[in-house]
């Protein structure tokens, strides 16, 4: 780093401020034995072949009424820019994949946590939930737990018993337990304490009190690593009950490091392109670090269905746009469908937002909107909740439109190789009405996707055998 150059570190405390499955891998072998001999039986012809899959909805664009009636020939599919053969295709609702479908709530009392903590809020989410096919199972996972933003907990793995997410549902509100009236209070005092808390912790000066910040900063992590506390490559704490260290680089140049604990708290460190500009995020509204627990869970629970997540919060999910591109990443990649359900955000929140969102952004956070982007991105929905009742009728229409989804598959050529790009996807749809004129429709897809890495692994496999 030039040290001439102007330098500062921004810390932010906690309480501050949230594929395909890579080309989704189908392995077909097909044996052929013309005769019956026990040498012709011997010969095997062995086919990989890799198929993209993705699910559409196709809406009336006038009414949002989900369109049922539509053939392989109405739909067209493009690869960056270029057309894509269909070679898998069903209607929709037809032979679908079962669901396993997590509802990730924010609960902050002064954000959603204040409609969810309602017993009426908690009868209509469960009543919506048993109206999914048996098939399909449900998973809750609560975050900011009694306020604590690095607080989350499975408030119960996939199941498809009612009486199981009733009780559920009963135990988030446990976790609310703060009237409107105290959350405004303490958030009004929480923005005053942030602002004190940014002047002490923000240094913007000359050049030496730069290298002083700096300096000062070596030198606590040197005392660290002396007391082992922090490793050397990183300066990141090197504590026993560290379970991962993620590293993403941004397109603009910037690095963000993830350190996930034991007790699933993560720490966040940004260092800009140029190197001068440090940021350190305690686990504010991770929306990242729950979409992270809820592929996992997904993965490991119920690897043969079709991931779903309902995200329910007030918008406000404060995050490093780079680990917001990693988390749609990860969804694309698990070829997981992202649903927000966004509630009113407290008048204070509102009147606040149109300084915060510019300021945060000139800094390398997204402060409200990643939610709504990693459902456009994943072929989700985007609901906003006013009222209790609003609940039942957002949460219908997501689990709805999940079910009446049509789903479409190409096949990757032998010769293409993963290349470890995102390919932007785009479907169309074409259909004429009875009198002939084409219908007014929309579309929701995912919108990208990543090759998959299998003919490798295949190639490494065969060298180690």
């Amino acid at each position: 780093m030039n040290s001439n150059a102007p330098s500062f570190t921004l810390g932010l405390k906690r309480s501050g401020l949230t594929m395909v499955l890579l080309g989704t891998l189908v392995a077909t072998v097909l044996s052929w034995a013309p005769g019956t001999s026990a040498q012709e039986a011997d010969e095997t012809i062995k086919v990989n072949t890799r198929v993209v899959f993705m699910d559409a909805l196709v809406k009336d664009k006038r009414t949002g009424v989900p369109i049922s009636d539509l053939k392989p020939d109405n739909f067209q599919v493009f690869d960056d820019g270029a057309p894509r053969t269909i070679s898998y295709f069903t209607r929709e609702g037809q032979a679908r994949k079962p669901l396993a479908l997590v509802l990730i709530l924010d609960l902050r009392d002064d954000g959603a946590g204040r409609y969810l903590k309602r017993p009426e809020v908690a009868k209509v989410v469960t009543d919506e939930l048993a109206k999914l096919s048996p098939q399909d199972e449900v998973g809750i996972l609560a975050m900011d737990v009694n306020g604590e933003d690095e607080k989350r907990v499975w408030l119960t793995g996939f199941t498809r018993d009612p009486a199981k997410l009733v009780a559920a549902l009963g135990r988030a509100a446990h976790f609310v337990d703060v009237e409107p009236e105290v959350a405004d209070a303490r958030a009004a005092q929480a923005n005053k304490a942030n602002d004190a808390d940014r002047g002490s912790s923000l240094t913007i000066g000359s050049d030496s009190s730069a290298r002083e910040t700096e300096a000062a900063a070596r030198e606590r992590t040197r005392q660290e690593e002396r007391e082992g506390k922090a490793d050397s490559e990183t300066g990141l704490p090197a504590r026993a009950d560290v379970v991962d260290v993620e590293v993403i680089k941004g397109k603009n140049g910037a690095v963000v490091t993830r350190t996930t604990r034991k007790d699933g708290s993560v720490d966040l460190k940004r260092v800009n392109k140029k190197g001068d500009v440090t940021m350190e995020l305690g686990d504010i509204y991770d929306l990242a670090a729950s979409v992270r627990d809820a592929s996992r869970r997904a993965k490991q629970d119920r690897p043969n269905s079709q991931l779903a997540m309902v995200y329910v919060s007030d918008g406000i999910n404060p995050i490093f746009f780079e680990d917001r591109d990693a988390t749609e990443e990860l969804l694309l990649r698990s070829n997981a469908i992202f649903h927000s359900l966004t509630a009113e955000m407290r008048t204070l929140f509102k009147l606040l937002m149109p300084i915060a969102k510019p300021i945060a952004g000139s800094m390398g956070i997204s402060v409200y909107g990643a939610a709504k982007r990693l459902a456009d991105r994943t072929g989700g929905e985007a609901v906003k909740v006013r009222r209790a009742q609003d609940f039942s009728t957002g949460l219908s229409r997501i689990i709805g439109n999940l079910t009446a989804r049509y789903s479409l598959g190409f096949a990757l050529a032998e010769n293409e190789k993963d290349d470890g790009r995102l390919h932007n996807l785009e479907v169309r749809v074409k259909a004429p009405d009875a009198k002939g004129k084409l219908r007014k429709l929309e579309v929701s897809s995912r919108q990208g996707y990543y090759m998959s890495e299998t003919q490798e692994k295949e190639k490494t496999a065969a060298v180690k055998e």
